[in-house]
Parts: C-alpha cells; structure tokens; sequence
C-alpha cells in the first residue's frame, strides 16, 4: 500500500528570504551572544534585540519577524504576559520559549505550549554557562530554521492558493490546520510504503516524541484510556530534567491514568504511563523473568538524552510481536532505528501525519523508510491503538 502527501513544492523565491529572527530577554549578553549566532547562520537574520516583553509587543508588525525568542523573566511585560499580547498581532508568529531548568519555568514553558507558543529551549543558569554550551546553541539554530522555515512555506503555499475558489481555500485551509504550531513541515511530495499490522493484539504500547511532542502527548494519553488498564504505556519525550516531572503531571492530569517518571529497576505493570527522566535513557530489560525499567546515562544518542531509538530497541527485545510503537511529531529522525527493530522483532508502528505534525521529522522518517503500517492525523491515532489492543484491525 502506498501514502502520498499532496503538497505543492514552494515557490524558489521563497526559500531564498531570511527567516526573520527578534530575541526578546532583559540579559544583555544573552542578546549579543544570541544575535551573533543567527547572525552567523545563512538564511538567517536578526530584525531586533529587545530588552522586554512591552518592547516586543510594541515593536512587533514594525520588524514583522518570523521568529520571536522570548524570555520567560523579564521586567514590564515578562514572557508568558506578552505571548498571547504577540499571536493577537501576528497569528501565525512563531514563538520559542527560554527559560532555565526551574520546576516554575518548566511548568510556565508548558502553560505557553498550550497558549500557542511553537516549542521552548532551555536555557543555561548563568551568561557563563550560555557562552560555553555549544548544546543551546546547536538546540536553539535548529529550532528556528525548522519552525520559523516551515512558517515561511505554509504562509507562501496560502499565498498561492486561487482566491476564486473560496470553498475549496477553506477546506485547503483546514487541512493545513490553521493554528501556528500544527503545520506541514515540507513542501513536496512524499511516497511511502505501509507494512500489515501484526497478526497478534498488542500487549505494551511505546511512544517518541520531540518539538510539538507535550501537546501530542497530551491529546493522546487521553484517548488511550481505555487500554491502559490492561497495558503499560512508555514514553520517551525530548526534554530535560525537572520538565519531564512537569510533563508527567500534566499527562496524568488529561488522562486520569498514573504517569510519573520511570524509577530505575522498577518492574513494567500494565495500567500505568512510564516517562523517560530528562537526561537519562529508558531501556527495558528483564529481571528474574518481568519487564523492568533501566535508566542510564550513557552518551548522547541522535543528539539526544533521553532518546528514543534506546526505547523502541530495547522494548522490541522484550515483548516482539507484541509491541506497538507510535512516532509523534519532532525535529530529525529519532526512532527510526528502532522502529526498524519494533518491526524485525515481529511489532507494528504507527506515525503522526504531516499535516498534524508540528514538524515531521520522526515520524516522516519512519514513514518513509517503510516500516509503517500507518500514518494518521493525531486525532486518529488514539482510537486506533485502542482498536488494535482490542485486536481489530479494521
């Protein structure tokens, strides 16, 4: 069976524009540091550097950027004030949180997801420690060429569309999706090839996710309610410490399941959300004869800790045909390989689509690297796990 995205490819002229770049943060070094970086970047451009959020929104439609870096603390107008202030003006801006790894932060970076900021970063504890993490830097440069690019194509793809059909505009529109942080990523089309789910029910459910990953997860922990009081469910969610208890939270809160961060050696029963801990490796083992938690804090994996790849392979060794793996939206292509595993051992996988993606890196590469049995819209992902613990396939 094979999928095909049906977007046009963008106009060249389009990709040759800078994205347009504001950092808004009341430290000056973090500003100069932040400035010259993008500023090193081809196809990148700072338009402000700006000391506070009232700036920010004063400034705005003056410098048109296509990307704002906000600051949670700031004097005047601090970040989470100004947010919504911004998308009033611009609804399609995109908004990158910073802040530093405090349980307040965390929980502000979260609250800004859902008010519609793109994604967040987390920022070093001291202007020392921004100089030196070449981390932040790397961390912060991907984020807004992927966010503020893709920005750039969906606005030059709604440009193109023919006003003489408003009717089909609308329905273009809506399956675009028309808030900013749910966009397609590409401009061209895909071709990729679906495998028959595996004959067995799934017993354990694995996820991954990145950028877009906490609202997601937050939808989709939800809907599986129903089938996690028969089977566990493991997440790996790129994020540091302190944001992941946050998340865990958050998840246990939407869906009324137990969630937590996973503890080290402690046995995998089903009726629980098992999270990865920022900054560790979830892996799964056996012990005296029961699937068990392990934690690690081994290299980087995919520029990653925790990553996912580690999960998928690992929980493929111990349960088989018996596992099933979704892929959520994220930058690059964590869980790729171990997808490939999931499947070798007998599993199946499921990806986000494109359109529901707040970027498809992940998933898209697991779809086009052929190892999924399908690729859906978020919201058609819950019910179908739930259809497939229930062993329907239909």
């Amino acid at each position: 069976m094979s999928a095909a995205a049906s977007l046009a490819p963008s106009a060249p002229a389009a990709a040759q524009e800078p994205i347009r770049v504001m950092i808004v943060d009341d430290a000056v070094v973090v500003r100069g540091l932040v400035s010259r970086w993008v500023g090193e970047e081809p196809g990148l451009k700072i338009v402000a550097s700006l000391r506070t959020g009232r700036e920010a929104v004063d400034q705005l439609l003056r410098h048109n950027p296509d990307v704002v870096i906000l600051d949670i603390d700031m004097p005047d107008l601090n970040g989470i004030e100004a947010l919504p202030l911004l998308l009033e003006k611009k609804r399609d801006l995109v908004v990158i949180m910073a802040s530093t790894l405090t349980r307040r932060n965390a929980e502000i970076s979260l609250r800004a997801l859902s008010l519609g900021a793109a994604d967040y970063v987390p920022k070093p504890a001291t202007n020392r420690e921004v100089t030196t993490s070449a981390g932040f830097r790397r961390e912060l440069i991907e984020k807004i060429r992927e966010l503020g690019g893709r920005r750039k194509r969906v606005a030059d793809m709604r440009a193109r569309m023919p006003a003489a059909h408003p009717g089909g505009l609308a329905r273009r529109m809506i399956a675009l999706g028309d808030a900013p942080t749910i966009a397609p990523t590409h401009g061209h089309s895909i071709d990729f090839k679906l495998r028959p789910f595996a004959l067995t029910p799934p017993r354990v459910l694995v996820i991954g996710s990145s950028t877009g990953g906490p609202q997601a997860l937050t939808a989709l922990v939800g809907q599986i309610a129903p089938m996690t009081e028969r089977a566990p469910v493991l997440i790996t969610q790129h994020m540091p410490p302190t944001f992941t208890t946050i998340l865990a939270e958050h998840l246990a809160r939407a869906s009324g399941i137990p969630a937590r961060e996973a503890e080290d050696g402690e046995p995998i029963l089903p009726g629980g959300i098992y999270l990865a801990p920022g900054g560790r490796h979830m892996t799964v083992v056996r012990r005296d004869g029961q699937p068990a938690i392990s934690l690690n804090d081994g290299p980087l994996i995919n520029f990653c800790r925790p990553a996912v790849d580690p999960l998928f392979s690992s929980a493929a060794q111990v349960w088989g045909v018996a596992l099933l793996a979704a892929i959520l939206t994220g930058m690059g292509s964590d869980g790729t390989h171990g997808a490939q595993d999931v499947v070798a051992a007998g599993g199946s996988v499921i990806a986000q689509d494109e359109a529901t993606s707040v970027v498809w890196g992940m998933p898209g590469a697991a779809a086009n690297a052929g190892v999924c049995s399908a690729v859906l819209p978020l919201e058609g992902i819950g019910p179908k796990i739930v259809r497939l613990f229930r062993g329907d396939k239909s």
